[in-house]
Order: structure tokens, then sequence, then C-alpha cells
């Protein structure tokens, strides 16, 4: 119950208090923002528990669309040193590409004016304390608007059996696929051996974790920034393998589009709770150009896992694109854990320029 996210739940008189931090102007005046000055480390709550995060709201005053990827949300668990949320802080919200635009998803949402206002429904349980912090690494300040909701519980035990939120984030700028490398024809690609893929070792890796837990889902942020002939990223199918097992793994499945839940090379934006395509940026010229973000969200049909979690997707069939391709995954772990690899550098997690390169 405590997700709370059914509405036959709402009735129920549990024992909580309901809590708020935010970005307001403590004079009393209009100043309801925080300036978070360039390469500024700012903590935005510190919040003793037993409590759980219901809610977060954030809008930022940047001074370009990039600063959605060079300012790093991190969130810490119970006074454990490393961030278990570690993650540019417009894809953590549901988007990446370093943009903002309008979308609905049941748990992420960007609200207008044209995506500026940032929710999270993510329930985020803790026992002892939880740090929220943002980093600027842009070189110039901005201001930040934001809610911190959340409860606080008279006894740990309601959160006792409660796993811990997690979030990883992740780019591969060129996935180098041998395809597009090699120039190879559509129906030479088909008769290649490596287009009988046997083993998933080559696919893009969305989510990679050790522990306890239970995967959530992912936004796939791909940028089709090199023409070719066979340039529809949608033929990659979904692997993920749980507790270690060797392929074929227990997941698995048979194209992109399917993956989040649409059909027959969709060219046309679709938000639902679960799945669907928040950008489109293609053209009759050349379908697939561009930037693109597709997500699927394992919220009625959670995957458990209890030792590890390995979640894969092809880049192209057997791989043989060649795109920019980065993503955000969501889960719980039993456990407070590091986020993922360490984050890349801002140089290197910045949106590709628009302009696409011809191969």
């Amino acid at each position: 119950m405590i997700g709370g996210t059914s509405l036959a739940n709402l009735p129920y008189l549990r024992d909580y208090t309901s809590h708020r931090v935010s970005s307001y102007d403590k004079s009393g005046g209009n100043k309801d923002y925080w300036i978070i000055e360039a390469k500024e480390k700012k903590i935005l709550a510190d919040i003793k528990g037993p409590g759980c995060i219901k809610h977060i709201w954030m809008t930022l005053g940047i001074p370009r669309e990039d600063y959605c990827r060079r300012i790093v949300l991190r969130i810490y668990w119970d006074n454990f040193p490393e961030p278990s949320v570690e993650c540019p802080i417009g894809d953590f919200f549901g988007l990446g590409h370093g943009m903002r635009k309008n979308f609905i998803t049941l748990p992420l949402q960007m609200s207008p004016q044209n995506g500026k206002g940032f929710n999270s429904w993510w329930p985020m349980p803790f026992r002892e304390r939880a740090i929220i912090e943002v980093e600027n690494e842009g070189e110039k300040s901005y201001g930040h608007y934001f809610y911190i909701d959340y409860e606080i519980y008279n006894s740990s035990e309601v959160v006792r059996d409660l796993a811990y939120f997690h979030c990883q984030w992740r780019r591969e700028a060129n996935t180098k696929g041998w395809g597009f490398e090699e120039k190879l024809s559509p129906e030479a690609i088909r008769k290649d051996p490596r287009s009988f893929n046997k083993e998933g070792k080559d696919n893009y890796v969305i989510l990679e974790a050790k522990g306890n837990g239970i995967y959530c889902g992912a936004h796939l942020d791909i940028d089709c920034f090199q023409r070719n002939p066979n340039d529809w990223y949608g033929e990659g199918d979904d692997m993920i393998f749980i507790d270690g097992e060797k392929w074929p793994p227990s997941l698995h499945g048979t194209g992109t589009e399917d993956w989040f839940q649409c059909a027959y090379c969709p060219t046309e934006e679709y938000n639902a709770p679960y799945h669907g395509v928040i950008l489109y940026s293609g053209n009759p010229d050349w379908r697939w150009k561009g930037k693109n973000t597709v997500y699927r969200y394992y919220i009625e049909d959670p995957i458990r896992f209890r030792k590890s979690i390995l979640v894969t997707i092809e880049h192209g069939h057997a791989n043989n694109l060649s795109n920019d391709y980065a993503s955000t995954a969501y889960y719980y772990l039993s456990e407070p854990k590091k986020a993922g690899p360490e984050l890349l550098p801002v140089e290197r997690r910045l949106p590709r320029p628009d302009e696409p390169l011809y191969g």
C-alpha cells in the first residue's frame, strides 16, 4: 500500500505524516528558487527516516537545453557513501538528448510549458536518511525550483521489507555496428553468419546490476546520426538475463518496437502509462533520421531477480547498426548500492548535434 498508486487505497487511514522540502522564499518574498552556481554541488534535501519520497517536481531556469545533460541528480540512501541515483537530470525525468518536451507516462512526466515542469512519482522508501543533491557541471549558473514531497512513519516496520530505488544511466555514442561499418547491403547482412545472434554479447547494455531486486523499466534514447540503407533501429531484440543465466535468457523479445509495445515501424509519437514513443524526428525522405525516445515501464509486470540482472538490446538486427544509444533504467534493490558504472564526463554526455552524417 505504500506505493499508493491505486485509487482503492486512498481511503485507508495509514499511519504517516506528510512533509515537503521546497525552494520557497523563506523571507516571505517571491524569490522561490535557488541559484546553483557553475561547478557547484548543492544538497536540496536531507531527510531523516523512516520515510518514503512520493513525488519530486522541479523546473530549471537554464541558459540552454543541453544543461539537461550538464546538471547531475544524485540520491543517497541510509548513509551509504555512493549514490544509488546518479543521472543527468533531464534523463532522470524521462527524456534524453538534452532536451525538454511535453509528455505523459505513469511514473514520469514533463509538463507545459514545453516540458519545463519535471515530475517523478516513483516511490522511494528509506529507513534512516535520504539525501538529494544536484551538481551543475555547466559554465553558467541557473535557477532551480523544486518540491520534494514525502511521508514519515512512526515505525521502521513500515519500510522494513521494502527495497531502495536506484537509477542507472548509460550511453554508447557510436555502437559501431558491423553491417554499417563494413557498408554491407541489406541482402548481404541477411546472409552473413553474424546475423544469427545466439549470445547477445555485443548487445547494448541498458542495465547491469547485482543484488536482490526488481527491474521497473527504462527509456531508450536513439540518435540515428548516420544514414545507411538499413537504418531502421527497431529490428533489435531485447534480451534480459536473470541471475547469471546463459543464452537464451528468460525474457527474449522480437524487436525494439515490440519491446516498447508498438508495432510495424511506428512514425508517430504516442504516450501511454507504461509504453510509447516520446520523440520521433524522422521525415518522409529519411524516416529514422535523428533523435528518437521510446520507453517501456514494467509497473504492472515488474521483473524479479535475486542475484543479478543484465538488461540488453540489439542495435539493429544482430547489432549491425551504428547509432548513438543512451538509456535510463529504473530498479529497486534490497540494499543501497552504487547506481552503475562511473558517470561519463560532461563532454561525453552532451547530445549529438543535429546535423547528420552520411555513410
